[in-house]
């Protein structure tokens, strides 16, 4: 397993050893033990969650607040995304700054982000199924966001604004100055 730091601290790209042969492929997708060890986190994952979705689907910018933060593991099982991550620490040298990275079922990285992160991702491909395990449960009362086209994050989703479904409840998402951090 290769891990790579992101340019913000704490963020980490990760790609699993694939094992390929005549039969196919076989990887080891998650080691709680190796990847405490390769982050510096000890991290207990409490929840996987997973989605379908059709090209152009973006999802988020989405987050929990308060003591319902949660740190992701997230990956593509078939398909591509980009998969971007939002700093919001208050404090954070990176504050306001994101990390991008394609994610497909074809390179299986992974996209490590820890609390204090809006994440959104948007589907490059015909479909995708996308995987993710977070540490903290889903609390509704805690559920916040940020518009995906804040000019302030600027943030390149590869396609033309035409090509992005985003649901009526993401259009409706506060700027990153309004968002309920």
């Amino acid at each position: 397993m290769n891990i790579e730091e992101t340019k913000i601290q704490g963020c980490f790209i990760i790609e699993p050893n694939i094992i390929e042969d005549d039969r196919g492929y076989f990887f080891e997708c998650f080691n709680q033990k190796k990847f405490n060890n390769l982050t510096g986190n000890q991290i207990n994952f409490v929840q996987d969650n997973e989605s379908f979705s059709s090209k152009g689907v973006l999802r988020g910018l989405h987050f929990q607040t308060g003591e319902h933060q949660q740190a992701k593991l997230v990956r593509v099982i078939s398909g591509e995304v980009l998969d971007v991550a939002v700093d919001i620490r208050e404090g954070s040298h990176t504050y306001g700054e994101h990390v991008s990275v394609k994610l497909s079922g074809e390179n299986k990285k992974q996209f490590y982000l820890p609390r204090g992160f809006a994440h959104g991702f948007v589907v490059l491909s015909e479909t995708a199924i996308f995987s993710y395990k977070c540490d903290s449960f889903y609390n509704k009362e805690s559920e916040a966001g940020i518009i995906y086209n804040d000019p302030k994050l600027n943030i390149d989703w590869l396609l033309d604004s035409a090509e992005i479904i985003i649901s009526e409840k993401d259009t409706q998402l506060p700027s990153f100055e309004n968002a309920r951090l």
